[in-house]
């Protein structure tokens, strides 16, 4: 999968290049895999953006960022437990201001990230206050009360070492 970190870095100079300003990125943090076959430990960040585009658009141009740092997508399985192929990067969009979508191909906020502590970790440190348009709680408060349980660490590269 080549250079996490970097891969991550390259991922959030390109949003920046398509007109996604970026506010605030956490720190990386080095998570178990979970639900992915044959893939070492992930590394996950948050990052805080402004952008004039609506949801859907801000998912297209966030999968074509995908497919430039060579992420290929397979079609979705039936099986939903079924694991899933490493990748080179994944983004996507947990909150979208206090909005909610519901559409085939995007559902804002992420319907699971009040279960990911690999989540919730990272946007817990740049946007702890922020509700939960639906559930009505802080990020600080899923983040509590998530019954995850699965490691979240604090990723040092050889050169903070």
């Amino acid at each position: 999968m080549g250079d996490r970190a970097e891969n991550i870095a390259q991922a959030v100079k390109a949003l920046d290049a398509r007109g996604i300003r970026v506010v605030r990125e956490s720190n990386l943090y080095q998570t178990a895999p979970v639900g992915v076959r044959g893939h070492a430990w992930f590394l996950n960040c948050t990052v805080q953006a402004e952008t004039n585009m609506m949801p859907l658009q801000l998912m297209r141009t966030l999968l074509q960022i995908e497919r430039t740092l060579g992420r290929k997508r397979r079609p979705a399985s039936p099986y939903p437990n079924e694991l899933k192929d490493p990748r080179v990067i994944d983004i996507d969009i947990l909150l979208f201001g206090e909005s909610t979508v519901h559409a085939p191909d995007l559902e804002i906020p992420h319907p699971r990230m009040a279960e990911r502590r690999f989540v919730l970790v990272p946007l817990n440190e740049i946007a702890p206050d922020v509700r939960h348009p639906i559930l009505k709680a802080t990020i600080s408060e899923l983040l509590a009360s998530t019954p995850d349980r699965g490691e979240v660490r604090r990723y040092h590269s050889a050169q903070e070492s």
